[in-house]
């Protein structure tokens, strides 16, 4: 059996200080590309992502951190992956988890992984998540399991793994732009009974961790319940969205 194709793929916005770090701590052999997408940040996080031979894409304007996951996985399909890992460049995750991600997916087990931060409430927030991210992770990783008919310990974690056939299933290209795009491609991937596991990972905050503010954090949240509505109307046959159809279905 040939061994998948791995592509690593960074969606980024000024990570120029944390982007090696990153790099350096992803176990060799575990990956065949990494891709990075420069989101038009205010730094030289492309210059010092090109210095360190990854393939870098550079957006002309800024089209959002959703935005930038739909150039991220267009890219690495084309390049012809197997699996598709999603690795922030700015350090908040541990990269030494990526073998244990594609793992599950090759050997057909899951269809997505996902890395999940809260083991333990005290150990989240240890890693230094803010007390209000942490109730509102833990309030809609409730209402989504409960919606959605999954068993999933969070939601909102930003480091992900997807199998081409994953991609090649939902219809991503009609997720937001914005920070709910984590939040419609999983109810897109339960909508198309994919297979979602999760494993545990560390997460870290610090100032150049990407991170969005309480005023965010209340929009993201209204905007994932919003979109748990539609599938609820879409699954009841009340409203039917072609959001969470799979693409190879014309029904």
């Amino acid at each position: 059996m040939n061994k998948p194709k791995v592509i690593i793929v960074m969606p980024a916005y000024n990570a120029a200080q944390t982007v090696k770090q990153t790099l350096d701590d992803i176990p060799k052999g575990s990956y065949d590309e990494i891709i990075l997408v420069d989101d038009v940040s205010k730094d030289n996080t492309a210059q010092v992502a090109k210095g360190l031979g990854l393939k870098v894409i550079i957006h002309e304007k800024n089209k959002g951190y959703g935005g930038n996951q739909k150039t991220c996985y267009t890219a690495a399909l084309e390049d012809g992956a197997d699996i598709v890992v999603m690795l922030h460049p700015d350090y908040q995750y541990d990269p030494k988890l990526v073998p244990f991600l594609t793992g599950l997916i090759e050997q057909d087990i899951c269809d997505i992984m996902m890395a999940n931060r809260i083991r333990t409430r005290k150990e989240a927030l240890k890693g230094g998540m803010p007390f209000y991210k942490y109730f509102f992770n833990r309030c809609l990783t409730i209402t989504e399991n409960i919606v959605l008919g999954l068993n999933l310990g969070e939601y909102h974690t930003g480091y992900r793994a997807f199998s081409a056939k994953a991609l090649e299933t939902v219809n991503f290209e009609m997720c937001s732009d914005d920070f709910v795009f984590d939040q419609h491609i999983l109810v897109q991937a339960a909508a198309c009974k994919l297979r979602i596991g999760e494993i545990p990972v560390p997460a870290k905050y610090f100032e150049e961790a990407s991170s969005i503010n309480f005023r965010r954090s209340v929009k993201y949240g209204l905007e994932t319940l919003w979109i748990l509505f539609r599938y609820i109307m879409h699954k009841w046959g009340i409203v039917k969205s072609e959001m969470f159809r799979p693409k190879t279905s014309k029904k």
